[in-house]
């Protein structure tokens, strides 16, 4: 795949973008995007000092009367062009996306770009519905309605595994709602952030509405969230920076919705099709190299099916082809930095005293050697109560354990502070049910494992926190609720009067 633009030149200005332009940053402070499949720098920048987001704000605080007056018809428009945009421009997108991230260019293709364009156009004919409860005489003698109305600057962090589908999960309902948004994404992958916000641009979104601070979490991400014109935080990451965040919110009764940590089981009962489960366990635990906080990390096989499983994903794993990003053919890229492989590797070498690595388990040599590769792991005889099994590793790394009776296998798929997403693999009906049931999980599919569309809600129950991503459900994170309320009596004494003053 060529590169349609030069990183450098690109964003020569700089990478905030803020009342529709690019600016450089004024921390004083620069940051390197990496290639993570090679190692090479392609992108150098200033990194936002709280300067830059207090300009970012005011920009969108600017913006916001005039976006918030617009007709629900005016914004829908202008979504419907920023969709067309954005697919114009896939190609663009899918290079960068991946040589930020180093994702394989089949997954940035055919995932995240036209996703990213599919939620664009949902949300623009989701603009056009934002409902309130219907009027109605209630009192007996006042006739209510609910107003649903946008709520002001929304400040967002977004994290660096899916940077343009985080960007879009983001701006998209904020924006659709009336409201305007500062944007920080991580600051390791600003690429296709800064594009998301030129396309919005380009297809007529005024000035301001959407604005992109590039900077580091301790600065520029607590200064938003922090900033008293700041009315509500989104915010996408590890569960223990989300507590920081909401610690930071809390302090100034800011609006919060976090989709924090995942630990995902993967419940296979013993009817299940295990050729199914065996494609399935794969894919859901490899997609983007483990980096997905809803990604299979736990396979619980009831025990029939156990063995089968587990040498049924090993010969599966060890055909998965790692390989430069940009190469069709290549299905697994490399983890996200060196550090993040050095990570996810030191778990797996801790485990190696107590579970069995059955597949994988190393960084490869060769030419694979210079970037941020590691083999898919599938590791068996770990303890339930293991740091493998309970810490999110964030990578290529799947955990299978056995298990004998229903009560126990959703027992132990429950057995984590966790709760964003899960899978079962049954094709009795009523096991299905119980699972849907029972699993605590903000999204639990049946005889699958990942998909995701933009009409369904994404958000997580414990500790991966709280609120919704996409649909319209989204809404409610992004709007204020108000009740309106009409005497219409045309009595200047009102009944209820006398509990105040005088009597009937």
């Amino acid at each position: 795949m060529g590169n349609g633009f030069q990183v450098q030149d690109r964003f020569a200005e700089g990478a905030q973008y803020i009342g529709g332009r690019l600016l450089p940053g004024t921390s004083g402070h620069h940051q390197e995007v990496v290639d993570p499949a090679t190692g090479r720098t392609v992108y150098r920048y200033e990194l936002a000092g709280t300067d830059d987001v207090d300009a970012a704000v005011a920009a969108a605080r600017e913006a916001f009367p005039a976006w918030s007056g617009a007709t629900p018809g005016e914004r829908s428009g202008l979504l419907h062009r920023f969709a067309a945009v954005l697919d114009a421009q896939a190609a663009d997108f899918a290079y960068a996306e991946s040589l930020q991230c180093g994702k394989p260019v089949k997954l940035s293709t055919e995932f995240d770009v036209p996703g990213t364009v599919d939620n664009t156009s949902f949300f623009a004919g989701a603009a056009r519905n934002l409902e309130g409860k219907s009027a109605g005489e209630y009192s007996g003698d006042h006739t209510s309605y609910v107003r649903r109305e946008a709520i002001g600057v929304v400040g967002s962090i977004a994290p660096w595994n899916y940077p343009l589908q985080m960007a879009a999960w983001k701006i998209l309902p904020a924006v659709a709602a009336g409201n305007t948004i500062v944007l920080k994404p991580a600051e390791i992958t600003p690429l296709t952030s800064l594009m998301f916000a030129q396309a919005a641009t380009e297809a007529g979104i005024p000035d301001g509405v959407i604005n992109i601070v590039c900077g580091a979490g301790k600065v520029a991400g607590e200064h938003l969230v922090g900033h008293p014109d700041v009315v509500m935080t989104s915010f996408t990451g590890s569960t223990a920076v989300g507590k920081r965040v909401a610690e930071i919110a809390a302090s100034t009764v800011t609006r919060l919705h976090l989709e924090l940590g995942g630990k995902a089981p993967f419940l296979v009962f013993d009817d299940a099709d295990l050729d199914a489960a065996v494609n399935g366990a794969v894919a859901g635990s490899l997609i983007n190299t483990g980096q997905d906080c809803t990604a299979a990390t736990r396979a619980y096989v009831q025990r029939p099916l156990y063995d089968a499983f587990v040498a049924g994903v090993a010969e599966l794993m060890e055909s998965v082809r790692l390989g430069d990003p940009f190469d069709p053919s290549t299905d697994l890229g490399p983890l996200i930095s060196h550090a993040q492989r050095d990570r996810v590797a030191a778990f797996v070498e801790r485990a190696r005293a107590y579970a069995t690595v059955v597949t994988g388990g190393e960084a490869p040599g060769g030419d694979l050697a210079a970037g941020a590769y590691y083999r898919p792991t599938l590791i068996k005889d770990a303890a339930q109560d293991s740091e493998i099994v309970n810490s999110e590793i964030f990578g290529p790394v799947l955990v299978v354990l056995p298990f004998d009776t229903d009560d126990e296998g959703i027992r132990l798929a429950n057995d984590t502070p966790y709760g964003l997403a899960a899978s079962a693999w049954t094709r009795d009906l009523y096991r299905a049910n119980r699972a849907t049931r029972e699993i605590g999980a903000g999204c639990v599919w049946i005889n699958d494992h990942i998909p995701i569309i933009s009409e369904m809600p994404h958000g997580g129950y414990k500790a991966s926190g709280f609120g919704k991503d996409m649909s319209s459900y989204s809404f409610d994170e992004y709007t204020q609720v108000k009740h309106v309320m009409y005497d219409n009596s045309a009595v200047a004494r009102k009944d209820w009067h006398r509990t105040v003053f005088g009597d009937r």
